[in-house]
């Protein structure tokens, strides 16, 4: 895929295939686009693990929050970065070491080297996207199809 560029399909399919998902960035905060995300995702029927170093041990949205990746003890499908696009690089190192099989980027965050090096190690890469506005878009799509 050419970076940004992603056919609807693409998207279809890694949002039909990942059952659970690792928010990193995750907030406790109402208001933050993270929590309302990952509650969103949650009533889609995705299993979603928030991962806030200075959350660790606490819950968000009744979730236990992890410190890190890979401090995960079950399989994560895909990595939902909710960091800025410089710190998506080390994010998505520890993404492939614990054997993600998707790397996605939230609005504004683009790390073209983060995703050449997730594509590289076999992960498929979304950048500059929100699940929370792609379900919904493709679910009307396929309505009107």
């Amino acid at each position: 895929m050419s970076a940004l560029s992603y056919s609807d399909e693409y998207i279809k399919t890694i949002l039909n295939e990942v059952k659970t998902i690792a928010l990193v960035g995750a907030s406790d905060k109402q208001e933050r686009p993270s929590y309302r995300v990952a509650n969103y995702l949650l009533e889609q029927g995705y299993k979603v693990i928030p991962v806030n170093p200075g959350k660790a041990g606490q819950k968000i949205l009744g979730q236990e929050v992890f410190a890190s990746l890979s401090d995960i003890d079950e399989p994560v499908d895909m990595v939902d970065i909710f960091r800025n696009s410089e710190a998506a690089g080390t994010v998505t190192e520890e993404a492939i070491s614990i054997g993600a099989k998707v790397i996605w980027m939230q609005l504004d965050v683009i790390n073209h080297d983060a995703a050449t090096q997730a594509e590289n190690a076999g992960l498929k890469v979304v950048m500059d996207r929100c699940p929370k506005i792609e379900l919904p878009r493709l679910a009307k799509q396929e309505n009107l199809s």
